[in-house]
């Protein structure tokens, strides 16, 4: 016999999946962030000695996942001012598809109204 679950039962469980489909957006938009922040400090040539510019560079080089990598990423340009266009284009490229995927993700997981 097949019992039916209560509207408190499945709330909790709507709450539950709307709570993880949020989390995930929100670690999407924070990878991305910082895959933009990450570009856009060595566009302007910031100070790699600086405690905060070389963190948000590690937390960058990491969250690109090695694919969208500013040395050997999806597009590499090589002479004049190529450091700066390897991550211009590849961590931006990175940026998008977090982006992507994340409002992919919390679609899937987000229970329909």
């Amino acid at each position: 016999m097949r019992t039916r679950m209560g509207i408190k039962d499945r709330l909790s469980g709507r709450s539950w999946r709307t709570r993880v489909a949020q989390l995930l957006w929100t670690v999407c938009v924070l990878a991305a962030l910082v895959l933009a922040v990450g570009a856009l400090l060595v566009a302007i040539d910031a100070n790699e000695d600086n405690g905060l510019v070389s963190f948000v560079l590690s937390a960058a080089d990491t969250v690109d996942l090695g694919v969208f990598s500013r040395e050997n990423g999806i597009r590499e340009f090589t002479g004049e001012s190529a450091e700066t266009k390897n991550a211009l284009v590849n961590w931006g490229l990175g940026a998008v598809v977090y982006l992507v995927l994340g409002r992919l993700l919390e679609r899937v997981v987000r229970p329909g109204a």
